[in-house]
């Protein structure tokens, strides 16, 4: 796992400098704290910052290929890169280390792109073929690891792991694009390849760009969420055993994490038998029972026999941590959820730890969100109304009440959401509820803006034959493409982890899982009386059975009382001073003060309320963050690990 960064010109003539790579270098430098190398080649820079996970003394890059040509900068891992180096011996590859990114490296210059199909993994690649001057990027098929470029008016395209790696540069200046941020208030985040950065673009998930001399020559998903997924007929089961021993492969200890729920106790249970029971697991906590589930988690632990570790994260230790997560996310954020995961892999690395299995996917591979039973529950209504209301009132109970204390306009809100025919429809209720974030702009700002607009992407980039499916694998794609690439995997996955240089791998988002997911039958998956029918089943054969037969408790952490509590830091009411909205110019201060009288006295107890306090407060710190700065950035004083200058004799120099 590492960082990745570079510079290329569409002239050669036109030199990188060193010392802007290494002030990339030091950007990103977080993601990995083992070292870092570089490349000068005419006209290109390249560097990699290294998280050592496997081959660990010789896995070193940028890598350059035999022939002393082509050159890869990686970010990720390829599980199956044993079976793979085989596979290329076979065919006559003479390989010099044992690292999966000579593998992948070795892949691409035997087969080019089409070899992608081959790997198993999560990674973001650079490929640089000098004598075409052709810079491929590639990103993993759900967009597990970020990937962020720009291109300069003369050509150059800058690239990193990080958007700061790019403003480190000093070729890429920030500037906001209104339209990204308006996303973050509508869909939680910016949907690729639109960033909150005006001249910043995302690689999509499963996306390949081809550049050549200044120009954009391909641009494509190599891959694709969809119905039409190769079905791999294993049974569940085996799959998942094999995909968790896959995501033990390390040259390091692999823990994992243990939120309590379903999905990661059974990630736990089975990388726990893979490991022979020398699991460490790692949970959060929280003082407050609402969202606590330190019971669930110590029952697991106990019943797996894991080395278990809890990291409670209160109202301060929130507040106090919040900016840096802006800083690493690197986007306005409409939920404190991704704090408490930033100080979870803070603790990992405390533990001398770099990688960690947990359960991301399984909610939208095996619809285990309220947001399935909604849709369900609206195909219900035509047919059965009585009983749809039923299952209504079971829905959100940590919104706390029954349903009809919540009143009529709720189920009102629930039934009616995407009516028309709405291809959209799943998560219109989504959409409405955190669009209410966008009440409080400024009008010159809301002007220019709209939830249309917002969610036109989304609706351009539906698949061919999107309307024909079924309403639930309809909201099964959107949720895949929409929340968990954009939000679960980068503010809350990628992000908050890497920022102390830990690893998470997610056994669910193999794509042989995400496959058999997509075949199954809707029963296994959903029906009045349980979601993730099939997972359910595989857990009651691993876990106590008050945790396989548990309900969903949604991952949620405190909005609003870390930022007005007694106690609570100062900057928080500096940054929601009337001057200080009025400096950024996005949020309009008397609709603000009113939100914040709401908070100060404690009326502020509300989804919606959280959402916009979350929303106003941390555009206000991400702005700070990356448009109050002066100067240049500091650059990377260590002495690089690898370093290779062939701008002047085209030989190769290197030092380790």
């Amino acid at each position: 796992m590492c960082g990745i960064a570079g510079i290329v010109r569409a002239d050669e003539g036109e030199a990188v400098e060193e010392r802007a790579l290494l002030r990339m270098a030091r950007a990103i430098r977080h993601r990995g704290p083992d070292g870092f190398g570089l490349l000068l080649d005419p006209g290109a820079g390249l560097v990699s910052t290294r998280l050592s996970i496997v081959d660990l003394e010789h896995g070193w890059q940028p890598l350059v290929a035999a022939g002393d040509d082509s050159v890869l900068v990686y970010n990720g891992e390829v599980y199956n890169h044993p079976e793979l180096r085989e596979w290329l011996r076979s065919r006559g590859v003479v390989f010099r280390t044992r690292s999966d990114t000579e593998v992948v490296h070795a892949l691409l210059e035997y087969e080019g792109p089409a070899g992608l199909d081959r790997l198993n993994g999560q990674f973001a690649l650079a490929w640089w073929q000098p004598r075409r001057r052709r810079l491929t990027l590639v990103r993993d098929r759900f967009g597990v690891r970020p990937l962020s470029f720009s291109f300069r008016e003369d050509g150059t395209i800058v690239f990193g792991s990080e958007t700061k790696a790019l403003f480190a540069s000093n070729e890429v200046r920030p500037e906001v694009d209104l339209a990204g941020l308006d996303q973050v208030f509508t869909l939680w985040a910016p949907q690729a390849p639109r960033t909150v950065f005006a001249g910043v673009d995302q690689l999509e998930p499963g996306g390949l760009l081809v550049w050549e001399r200044g120009e954009v020559i391909e641009r494509r998903r190599w891959w694709r969420a969809g119905p039409d997924q190769e079905d791999p007929v294993e049974d569940l089961e085996a799959l998942m055993r094999d995909s968790v021993g896959l995501r033990l492969r390390a040259d390091v200890p692999v823990g994992a994490y243990l939120s309590g729920g379903l999905d990661s106790s059974v990630i736990s249970a089975l990388a726990q038998v893979e490991k022979a029971g020398e699991l460490r697991t790692f949970s959060v906590a929280f003082d407050d029972p609402t969202y606590d589930e330190r019971a669930e988690q110590e029952l697991v632990a106990r019943a797996l026999g894991t080395s278990h570790h809890v990291v409670e994260a209160d109202a301060a230790a929130i507040a106090a941590a919040f900016p840096d997560v802006i800083r690493h996310a690197e986007t306005p954020l409409v939920r404190t959820a991704p704090v408490p995961l930033y100080l979870l892999a803070r603790e990992v690395h405390d533990h001398d730890l770099k990688v960690v299995v947990t359960g991301e996917g399984a909610d939208e591979l095996f619809w285990g969100y309220d947001l399935f039973k909604e849709v369900a529950i609206r195909s219900r209504h035509r047919d059965d109304p009585e009983r749809a209301m039923e299952l209504l009132g079971e829905l959100y109970p940590h919104l706390g009440g029954s349903a009809a204390r919540r009143g009529p306009g709720w189920a009102r809100f629930l039934l009616a959401a995407g009516a028309g025919g709405d291809s959209l429809a799943s998560h219109m209720t989504r959409v409405d509820a955190t669009a209410s974030v966008r009440a409080f702009y400024r009008d010159d700002i809301a002007a220019g803006l709209s939830v249309d607009a917002a969610l036109e992407p989304i609706r351009d980039g539906l698949p061919e034959g999107f309307s024909e499916l079924d309403e639930l694998e309809r909201a099964a794609w959107l949720e895949v493409t929409t929340l968990l690439e954009p939000y679960l995997l980068a503010a809350q996955g990628d992000r908050v982890a890497m920022a102390h240089g830990v690893e998470g791998r997610y056994p669910f988002l193999d794509h042989r899982v995400y496959a058999r997911s997509v075949a199954l039958p809707e029963s296994e998956k959903l029906t009045d009386t349980s979601d993730k029918v099939a997972l359910r089943r595989l857990a009651g054969k691993l876990l106590p059975k008050s945790i396989s037969t548990r309900r969903k408790q949604p991952y949620r952490a405190p909005e609003v009382v870390p930022f007005f509590a007694p106690g609570a830091p100062g900057w928080v009411e500096e940054a929601l001073a009337p001057a200080a909205l009025e400096e950024v110019g996005i949020w309009d201060p008397r609709r603000v003060e009113g939100l914040l009288r709401r908070c100060r006295s404690g009326r502020a107890n509300g989804v919606r309320e959280g959402m916009a306090l979350i929303g106003i407060l941390s555009t206000q710190v991400w702005h700070e963050m990356f448009f109050g700065g002066e100067g240049e950035q500091p650059a990377e004083t260590a002495v690089p690990a690898v370093r290779i200058d062939r701008t002047v004799d085209q030989s190769m120099s290197e030092v380790s």
